[in-house]
């Protein structure tokens, strides 16, 4: 009987067995397909995706969406298993799947109850799913794999398993305590492949003196630039939080793969935010001029506040070398252009990520050049298979990175089952 180990129980690993599973039955084959996860239960990461409602998948859903070195094998792998395949996907699950302005979310909005559902899905498959199993190391030995594990409790207990094909869906290093502890990079530079530096994404930015600190708390709407060595990389608008310690919110977490990237590169970032993206350009300094044409006494702390939140104005002012008490009426053209600038391009250093603890996913990971984009097979490695997170492939917020971790796992096990490793 051919045995198939699944090497983590993510959105992918559960993906790929039930895959693997459901195709099998579909061919009359009987494989043994089983699933290591060194958690006390599979899925435990699914628990925390889209605020504990599950994003699963989107309604735009392409390429652009994602960031890789090689992002032109993401768009070949996502058209073989998609949006629509993933949704039909979940039905067999039982899943009733509702969309939001193009965000799909289960109609429950729990993340917990997709979980359950996966799990019992598993069990009448009759997958065989063993948790607190940590894998130490997998080597090739002909055609076959053995492969080396350890009760993840005591870890006394060991276990010497041989297995015809394996799938690495170990996860990357992002939000070790739900189980991404990065052991699955070391598995797969053991058999063969080379890794894209792995850094923390859809992650909190922190800011050097951060300038901001005043206004912790306070959330706003804003577009927020990364600039690597002056270099523009990417921009993203929505609500922005202020934190102590920098920035955080959304559009942050889009942009924060660029700034994670040149800081392990040990090159200077800045983040530039406009807290007044929606408004047009001339819009703020008409109305100051206006205030100013009025001989307005009021100071240009309280003529502010149309615009800002209160805790912001004064790090604005700052900023723009003014004091919260100046009269409006004694804002001359060159102070009134400072301020306006100091709205729309205020910079921030950034010094540091909120690190893999804090972050969503991780950017970088196995090269998609060493796997077959049909299969997702090695091609290092024959009858060794990757998926999800581990992969050189990061996307933005929305859905994108379990869409991922659906397209590449059920590729997987899907390949995994045929005698020939292909579609």
């Amino acid at each position: 009987m051919k045995k198939i180990m699944i090497i983590g129980g993510g959105a992918a690993g559960m993906t790929a067995a039930a895959a693997a599973a459901q195709n099998s039955r579909k061919t009359n084959q009987k494989p043994e397909i089983c699933i290591l996860e060194h958690k006390d239960i599979v899925g435990k990461k699914i628990l925390s995706t889209g605020n504990g409602r599950c994003n699963l998948t989107n309604e735009v859903m392409n390429s652009d969406c994602y960031y890789s070195e090689c992002p032109q094998i993401i768009g070949q792998i996502l058209d073989k298993f998609g949006r629509e395949e993933a949704l039909k996907f979940f039905q067999e699950l039982g899943i009733v799947v509702k969309s939001k302005k193009g965000y799909y979310y289960p109609r429950s909005e729990q993340a917990a109850a997709v979980r359950e559902l996966f799990q019992i899905h598993l069990e009448h498959l009759g997958v065989d799913v063993r948790t607190n199993v940590h894998v130490k190391s997998i080597k090739k030995s002909g055609c076959a794999f053995m492969i080396h594990a350890v009760e993840s409790i005591s870890a006394k207990e060991t276990l010497s398993i041989k297995a015809d094909k394996v799938i690495l869906t170990c996860g990357g290093m992002a939000a070790p305590v739900l189980g991404s502890d990065g052991s699955g990079y070391t598995l797969a530079k053991s058999l063969g492949h080379s890794l894209v530096p792995v850094v923390p994404a859809l992650v909190q930015l922190r800011v050097k003196n951060n300038p901001l600190r005043q206004a912790a708390g306070v959330r706003t709407d804003g577009t927020v630039s990364i600039y690597e060595n002056h270099k523009f990389m990417g921009a993203d608008t929505g609500e922005l939080q202020i934190t102590d310690y920098g920035i955080s919110g959304i559009p942050v977490f889009q942009v924060s793969r660029h700034a994670a990237k040149a800081l392990y590169y040990k090159r200077p970032v800045k983040a530039e935010i406009d807290f007044l993206p929606e408004i047009p350009l001339g819009t703020m300094a008409a109305v100051l001029r206006y205030k100013r044409k009025k001989q307005d006494k009021s100071s240009i702390m309280k003529a502010m506040l149309g615009f800002f939140h209160k805790k912001l104005i004064p790090c604005l002012l700052k900023n723009a070398g003014m004091k919260p008490d100046l009269k409006i009426s004694e804002l001359n053209e060159p102070l009134l252009q400072s301020l306006v600038h100091t709205c729309r391009h205020f910079p921030l250093t950034i010094s540091d990520t909120n690190g893999f603890e804090h972050a969503q996913v991780c950017a970088g990971g196995v090269r998609l050049t060493e796997i077959n984009a049909s299969t997702m097979e090695s091609l290092r490695c024959g009858g060794l298979y990757l998926a999800g997170e581990i992969l050189d492939a990061d996307g933005i917020c929305g859905g994108y990175n379990l869409q991922w971790a659906w397209t590449t796992g059920y590729l997987a096990g899907l390949s995994a089952v045929s005698d020939e490793g292909r579609l």
